[in-house]
């Protein structure tokens, strides 16, 4: 498709549906609807012009009461109620833009284009007897983790109604589309209260059953056909290939790192519910299939089987766990008698319930739990205080948090373990934790091997952390636990990104260790955090610290002989790891390991990237075909020059040093606090896990998370986590004689073109005249001029060394629906900024601070829906 004919389609099929229907709203059933949707177009107007010509959010909103609404005597508490009028009309409008780009997804992307599999396909002509490609296919695979980080401002019954709009509007059904408009209109755009995890775990199933499931079976299906050649090489597909391509994993239930709402009863019932879920697929697919295979024998087998997981989704405390293989025989069974009875009848459709059943098993998505090394620490001293406290031999001595690394670890590996921990009382904390880990074994009998077989350390800073949580295993479940479990650190900041190879290194040669290495196959995840390292480091210090950390963790793997699988904690924004993701996996080359691609992938970026079947499919055959391309040596990217290692090294290094000079500054979390809406993150009910990870009231930046972090500057159309830094880093090497060598480095490296292109979609979303009242404020005027200078600058030289004239002229579309979306909530940020700017100046005793403070909590809904890779 050729880039004219996609921004063609992305005219007629989203921008002028988007005027025509947004005429519907004026039917919202809302008390005075008609008259704001008749004032919007003007209050854009005046918001924009306004803007431009320096005025204040307050100037603008006062003037727009004064003269659109001369009419009629109107007192404050009218204007606040009007606003919030303004907003719900306008979060509506986001809405249907969204649901438009949805159904006008497969129009706008090339669905046959570079990166999807039948491009990468037909571009390896000869993929069937490409012995490589098929073996890499035995191995390589992509996992998708989704998360339930707060970054989904959608309540479910919103994302219900943009997936059924999307289907109308597909097929142009005005008379439904203005019904579900209709619906739209009185369906709450936030929670009362915050989810529960169990609430965050039973709205990403929606996903996991209505797109991931059929999608995941298309992909692996087209696969097996196209590549492996199925109908020549059956035997082979369904009893000896046992690579399901694509996986899904789950942290929703699991992830308990900062959130007390996740217990091991949240844990095992995820579990429960994802086996469920799963189960029940396959008996309404069994159901399907009985409609086709009505022939005898086969009904009788399929009767049997509908009853099997009949009872497993509806009588489960009765009923034996069926199994995976349980499932596979009974079908394997009805195949070979539909092969020789049947004429191969409505074959296809029991293979791909087949297929499905080998990629999904009987637990859907891998649940992994999580736990901040503090925490386990913690625990393993509590346990140890418990066991003095009943007369127990003590597993630590009194000064075990004082004692060095090295004396920390020698301690570790003398630990005695108690018999029996049963008669010793535990806090709740303790026997939670416990139970957790007990919980897992537990989950594995009722869902298989793959439900629940991994334990990620977030904040991990030693081996002591790694050997720490080793040993809270054993305690739990001696050898049969900690055999089955795969032990995950996670290094997040640029310091731990240093030290990780050494830390992996001692790792590897430690005896204990080892000995558990060859329980899993002699493969150790590793976990890298995107959103923490760039919060710490700055966006190309951290960037090129997690491309340095796995150059180096890999060749300690060689070394080792250890296979080592990536796992990556990516975000929404280019700032937390997101933007053109494959692009990235596409652009590592040979020194790096690439096992699998594993990414985490989080509320926004769930439903803008994998909402509907298209994008879902489009965008999973991207990674996939990234990561297939790099094994594939004669298509994968070189290592750097000498010259690229020190271009890099200059900017992460200049660019670190600026960044810290700002993060150092006495104003920066004071900003961020008083102009941004920082500090009502938590009353937005948006999830079950707290914004911070310190339990005190003051908000620190260590212990500030980075979603409220990156989203905050994002509310403020500053994006500086996504490009603080560049711009004087770019300077000072082009003053230093090597900007040719920096063009060169865009035209010819895919990391570092990928790197500046993600960013220049994060300035692309920036917008500093809604903050430049503040240019003049005494307190932050200095601070305020200080990001813009960074923003023209790097805007200057982005546009220089990418021969652009604006920010990403070239991904044309791209960049049209990101203007689109800004326009659309203009009126919304020149709302939030308004009630920011009255909270400054306004005593929490004032009769109007509540109302004040609800129009910047409903603002940030739009704001952030209308940015979908925001957060």
């Amino acid at each position: 498709m050729e880039p004219s004919e996609i921004q063609e389609n992305f005219k007629k099929n989203i921008h002028d549906k988007y005027v025509i229907f947004s005429s519907l709203f004026s039917n919202l059933p809302y008390t005075g609807i008609t008259n704001v949707g008749n004032l919007i177009p003007i209050f854009y107007y005046l918001c924009k012009t306004g803007l431009h010509n320096n005025k204040s959010p307050e100037e603008i909103i006062n003037h727009f009461f004064t003269k659109y609404y001369s009419f009629e005597t109107i007192s404050e508490a009218q204007k606040q109620n009007d606003l919030f009028k303004y907003i719900q009309f306008i979060e509506r409008q986001v809405v249907l833009f969204d649901a438009l780009e949805d159904s006008g997804f497969s129009t706008v992307n090339d669905m046959q284009g570079p990166g999807t599999l039948t491009n990468f396909i037909n571009s390896n002509n000869s993929a069937k007897n490409n012995p490589i490609l098929k073996h890499h296919l035995s191995t390589f695979k992509v996992r998708i983790v989704l998360t339930a980080h707060p970054t989904q401002f959608y309540p479910s019954g919103v994302l219900s109604i943009i997936h059924d709009l999307s289907d109308s509007i597909l097929k142009n059904d005005f008379d439904t589309i203005n019904e579900y408009l209709k619906q739209l209109g009185i369906t709450p755009f936030f929670n009362k209260e915050k989810p529960t995890p169990l609430d965050e775990a039973k709205n990403l199933m929606w996903y996991l059953e209505n797109v991931f499931y059929t999608t995941l079976g298309d992909i692996y299906s087209n696969i097996v056909n196209k590549i492996f050649d199925f109908n020549n090489n059956e035997d082979f597909i369904l009893n000896h290939f046992h690579n399901p391509i694509i996986e899904l994993g789950f942290w929703p239930g699991g992830d308990r790192d900062g959130n007390p709402n996740v217990t091991s009863l949240t844990t095992l019932k995820v579990a429960k519910d994802l086996h469920k879920s799963i189960i029940t697929c396959y008996y309404r697919d069994i159901r399907q299939l009985k409609r086709y295979l009505t022939f005898s024998k086969i009904d009788h087998l399929l009767a049997v089987l509908e009853d099997l997981l009949f009872k497993n989704i509806f009588i489960p405390e009765q009923t034996k766990p069926v199994t995976a293989q349980d499932i596979l025989n009974q079908l394997l069974t009805i195949r070979q008698i539909i092969i020789k009875d049947c004429f191969k009848l409505h074959l296809e459709k029991l293979d791909s319930l087949i297929f499905k059943v080998k990629i999904f098993g009987t637990h859907f998505a891998t649940l992994d739990i999580r736990q901040d090394s503090r925490i386990n620490r913690n625990i393993l001293l509590k346990i140890n205080a418990a066991l003095v406290s009943n007369n127990a031999p003590p597993i630590l001595p009194k000064d075990y948090e004082k004692l060095s690394e090295i004396e920390k670890i020698k301690i570790l590996q003398l630990i005695i373990y108690p018999q029996k921990l049963e008669n010793i009382v535990f806090d709740d904390e303790v026997k939670d934790a416990l139970l957790t880990m007990q919980y897992i074994l537990k989950i594995q009998a009722m869902c298989g091997g793959m439900s629940c077989n991994r334990f990620i350390i977030s904040n991990c800073q030693s081996l002591s952390n790694v050997l720490e949580l080793f040993y809270l295993l054993q305690l739990a479940g001696h050898d049969e636990l900690v055999s089955q479990v795969d032990i995950v650190p996670l290094f997040e900041t640029i310091s731990d990104l240093e030290n990780a190879d050494e830390i992996m290194h001692h790792l590897f040669l430690n005896k204990t260790y080892k000995s558990h290495l060859l329980t899993r196959h002699k493969q150790q995840t590793i976990m890298l955090g995107f959103s923490d390292g760039t919060k710490d480091g700055g966006y190309m210090q951290a960037n090129y610290s997690i491309y340095k950390a796995k150059v180096q963790l890999s060749a300690i793997a060689r070394k080792h002989k250890i296979k080592i699988v990536f796992f990556d904690g990516r975000g929404g924004p280019p700032s937390r790891g997101g933007g053109k993701t494959h692009k990235f996996y596409a652009s590592l080359d040979n020194s790096i390991l690439t096992e699998q691609i594993q990414v985490t992938i989080q509320g926004q970026t769930i439903t803008s990237n994998f909402g509907t079947k298209k994008s879902a499919q489009y965008n999973l055959e991207q990674l996939l075909t990234a990561g297939l391309k790099n094994k594939l040596e004669i298509q994968a990217e070189p290592p750097f020059t000498k010259i690229e290692k020190f271009l890099f090294e200059s900017l992460g290094n200049i660019a670190f040093e600026a960044y810290k000079k700002l993060k150092n500054d006495k104003n920066f979390l004071l900003y961020l606090q008083t102009v941004s809406p920082l500090q009502f993150y938590s009353e937005t009910n948006i999830a079950s896990r707290p914004t911070k990870r310190n339990k005190d009231g003051q908000i620190t930046l260590d212990g500030l998370r980075a979603i409220p972090f990156v989203g905050s500057w994002s509310q403020l159309k500053q994006n500086v986590p996504g490009f603080y830094g560049m711009g004087t880093a770019l300077k000072q090497l082009k003053l230093k004689g090597y900007w040719d060598d920096l063009k060169n480095l865009y035209q010819n490296n895919l990391f570092f073109s990928t790197l500046i292109d993600n960013s220049m979609m994060a300035m692309l979303k920036s917008n500093f005249t809604l903050t430049q009242h503040l240019q003049k404020d005494p307190q932050f005027g200095k601070f305020w001029h200080n990001l813009k200078a960074e923003y023209i600058l790097t805007e200057k030289l982005y546009l220089e060394l990418t021969h652009n004239k604006v920010l990403l002229e070239k991904e044309a579309v791209g960049r049209e629906s990101i203007l689109m979306r800004e326009k659309i909530v203009l009126p919304l940020l020149v709302i939030q900024q308004y009630a920011l700017c009255k909270l400054r100046t306004m005593a929490k005793d004032d009769p109007t601070y509540n109302t004040f403070t609800k129009l910047v909590t409903r603002s940030m809904f739009g704001i952030i829906n209308a940015a979908r890779n925001a957060v």
